[in-house]
């Protein structure tokens, strides 16, 4: 995959997973996350695998839009015309309708929904100049299944769809392809600190059809097609990976 990719969020989870998978395919990989720390500590275990290309890092708040385009900018002089996006940036804090306020619900939209459309603008000119590309916004099943206490959350990513829609749309003469992927409960660390219990591990056992827990990896694996030219006449889709937990 000799070309030039942008990761929001790739410090870390699946964004982290992301990054490791295209660089060992050979992509110039670049990336943002607002953990400086995690974003360093991952060029240099990548650095340890001798890869083709060495990802590009840049530290920075992607619901600061003015810096999210000077970061995709500065990526771009480093790695050459980004000919992939994906938008995998976001964070699931769990709120109770109670506790929300007319600022905590349009932070939370910012940081899980308005970044992936304002990335894509960002990166849009420089695909239809190369002849096309491919943006992947990472979605969620969890407004599918009706999670609690995530309301501002899942409504961000029940409009990823609608988004990826219509972008598809848009941009599809000019050979830009858009989708979705939507994935399960994945055993990143975050999820396993913060929310694997027992309990939980019981009801995903129980919903999904698939016995094991979904690991990032799996989610890179998916992405990684959807940004080759093997998956060129896929776009507008909803591509799941929730090992049948729907």
């Amino acid at each position: 995959m000799d070309r030039a990719v942008l990761i929001t969020g790739g410090g870390s989870g699946i964004g982290a997973a992301i990054v490791q998978r295209l660089t060992g395919l050979g992509a110039r990989v670049g990336f943002v996350d607002i953990d400086a720390a995690a974003g360093a500590a991952l060029v240099a275990a990548i650095a340890q695998t001798a890869p083709r290309h060495l990802p590009v890092f840049r530290a920075l708040d992607i619901t600061d839009l003015g810096a999210l385009k000077a970061g995709v900018a500065g990526v771009m002089e480093q790695t050459g015309p980004i000919r992939g996006l994906v938008n995998n940036a976001a964070n699931d804090t769990r709120h109770a309708i109670g506790e929300v306020t007319p600022q905590s619900w349009r932070a939370a939209l910012q940081v899980n929904l308005d970044h992936q459309f304002f990335a894509a603008q960002a990166v849009a000119d420089a695909m239809k100049s190369a002849g096309g590309g491919a943006i992947v916004n990472m979605g969620s099943m969890s407004w599918r299944v009706g999670l609690d206490n995530l309301s501002a959350y899942v409504t961000a990513k029940s409009g990823i769809e609608g988004l990826t829609n219509g972008l598809a749309r848009e941009l599809g003469p000019d050979r830009i392809r858009v989708n979705c992927v939507t994935p399960g409960f994945v055993r990143t660390e975050r999820q396993v600190k913060l929310w694997l219990t027992p309990e939980l591990e019981r009801e995903i056992h129980a919903g999904q059809c698939l016995p094991d827990l979904i690991e990032p990896e799996d989610v890179a694996n998916l992405v990684a097609f959807l940004l080759a030219d093997d998956s060129r006449m896929c776009t507008s889709g909803v591509f799941p990976v929730n090992g049948g937990w729907i």
